[in-house]
């Protein structure tokens, strides 16, 4: 750990300076991030899953998803068939690649094509070796991204190996969902930024220096967002997405196939989808705004009561977080809490991080409040983020219709609990507000 100590100090005066790096630091902040999650955070998670190896396989352009989290930064894709090997050790974790040349700078290879030209050969020589009681292939059921072995690949390893070493082979499943998982303490620093820097476009997205009432579109401020994160240098993960509720509309903007192209208009709710990704973290968040009306300088007090019952769903999600606990158990708890002070609530929050719709602990789906098979039993882990993603149905007298107030905001789970990582929405964004020296 103190051989990171440097590197932390170094990481933080960039980021809280709101610097965005460019490209060929970036590679060395990933470099350090990858070096530092194999060398610290893999041994530790091997042990906890009683696995001796692993092994990945995979070939260019058909990345095993955990693969691509270890892609060395100035890689695009993997190269050919890429064969990577953890072995666990007395002192940590050997990682080697049966390749033609080196992963990148943190994982060497080992393959000398010149003694042994079968590349499937030279994995089953080295597995020999090891000798492992335990050998662990990225094969799942419940998860996408823990299942990236394709049956060639898999057909190609058994068919080397000795019958004593096929029977150790086993399924990766949940080493594959905690390395996605699990934050470093890099990370969190890094997140912190990322998620700073999504509320502060969704900020701008949000104002009249965007929106024009009356003018302006939904789908102007969608794009908007996107050429102001390419402004930037920056990536996104998924198309944004803004929307609208207001009086007189009798259908609910959610999860429908209907136009969401509206122009944005004075009393309208304008509700935003958005995330962004930078130094291998991804973001996801949702907010709303209040377009004021002429001679209007706050937020409806119906709204304000509206957020403030959908920030007491997040506190009845939050607040039964637990390490060990699965998400169907939190889910359930949850939904009862909020039903019993008279809430409608449906939550759908999923874990964030390598991926944006991440593996780990899951805490339903928008159609599945009853909780979910596989990824619902994961338990909750600590040194975790989510995306805590959610809404409740509130009826507003005025506008005599129900509305959703959809909620999500980037939150982490460690040894001290729960926290959201940049702080969560409690009051609306006002679009159209005076400077405060107007009256």
């Amino acid at each position: 750990m103190k051989n990171y100590l440097f590197f932390f100090c170094l990481i933080s005066c960039s980021l809280f300076s709101q610097h965005i790096l460019p490209l060929r630091e970036r590679a060395k902040v990933i470099d350090e991030i990858q070096k530092y999650r194999i060398e610290e955070l893999l041994p530790q998670l091997m042990e906890e899953e009683n696995l001796d190896m692993w092994v990945l396989i995979t070939r260019e352009y058909n990345e095993d998803p955990v693969v691509k989290t270890l892609l060395p930064p100035t890689w695009l894709n993997a190269r050919r068939r890429t064969i990577l090997v953890f072995s666990k050790t007395k002192d940590g974790v050997d990682a080697v690649a049966i390749t033609r040349y080196n992963f990148g700078r943190n994982i060497r290879s080992i393959w000398n094509k010149e003694k042994q030209p079968d590349q499937w050969k030279a994995l089953a020589d080295y597995i020999k070796t090891q000798n492992p009681k335990r050998i662990g292939v990225n094969t799942s059921e419940h998860y996408g991204i823990a299942d990236g072995l394709a049956k060639t690949d898999y057909d190609g390893m058994i068919a080397v190996l000795p019958s004593h070493l096929q029977k150790r082979v086993v399924s990766a499943e949940t080493l594959a969902v905690r390395w996605i998982e699990t934050r470093t303490p890099i990370e969190m620093i890094i997140f912190n930024q990322l998620v700073e820097i999504t509320h502060n476009i969704i900020s701008e997205a949000f104002s009249t220096r965007v929106i024009t009432p009356g003018v302006t579109t939904t789908d102007d401020v969608v794009w908007w967002m996107r050429e102001k994160i390419l402004a930037l240098g920056l990536k996104t993960w998924f198309q944004p997405t803004i929307d609208v509720q207001r009086t007189g509309k009798s259908d609910l903007y959610a999860f429908d196939g209907k136009s969401k192209f509206d122009i944005i208009l004075p009393g309208d709710l304008v509700h935003c989808d958005f995330g962004i990704s930078y130094l291998t973290l991804n973001t996801d968040c949702q907010e709303l705004a209040y377009v004021l009306k002429p001679k209007e300088n706050d937020t409806p007090d119906f709204l304000k009561e509206a957020l403030r019952q959908g920030n007491a769903v997040q506190d009845h999600l939050t607040d039964n977080f637990k390490k060990g606990r699965t998400g169907n158990e939190t889910l359930r708890m949850a939904i009862a809490d909020s039903k019993a002070n008279s809430l409608r609530p449906q939550i759908y929050t999923h874990p964030l991080g390598l991926y944006g719709h991440s593996a780990g602990t899951t805490f339903g789906m928008w159609d599945s409040q009853e909780g979910i098979p596989g990824s619902g039993d994961h338990p909750l882990y600590e040194n975790t983020a989510y995306a805590i993603e959610l809404n409740t149905k509130v009826f507003i007298p005025e506008w005599d219709k129900d509305i959703r107030v959809m909620l999500e905001e980037a939150g982490f789970y460690g040894p001290k609990g729960f926290r959201y990582v940049n702080g969560r929405q409690k009051e609306m964004i006002l679009i159209g507000s005076k400077t405060s020296h107007l009256e």
